[in-house]
């Protein structure tokens, strides 16, 4: 219950200066944002973070299909292509209308 009040609380503050601040705070506190969005060093961080991930979800997908991939069923082992692979089989698309690539 506390949270929620709190969380209430916190919306109201928030709306009643976002409303005073009005349009021209708004644009500026946009403009703000694309240009630390542009600053390459951002990008550069953004994109290192974005390929760790990719990098620890493709570990983490290894170790648990190599774990559970015997007892996923069929109708979704044909749809995760790692398992796909495993078990020989699938095509171009799968049931979802995705490509395999």
């Amino acid at each position: 219950m506390r949270y929620k009040v709190t969380f209430v609380v916190g919306l109201a503050l928030g709306y009643v200066l976002g409303t005073r601040a009005g349009r021209e705070r708004y644009e500026q506190l946009r403009k703000s944002a694309r240009q630390i969005a542009q600053n390459p060093a951002v990008r550069n961080a953004a994109e290192t973070a974005g390929q760790t991930g990719r990098e620890f979800a493709g570990k983490a997908f290894t170790a648990v299909s190599q774990k559970v991939g015997d007892a996923v069923p069929d109708s979704i082992t044909g749809r995760v292509r790692g398992l796909r692979d495993r078990v020989g089989g699938g095509g171009a698309d799968d049931d979802w209308g995705t490509s395999n690539t």
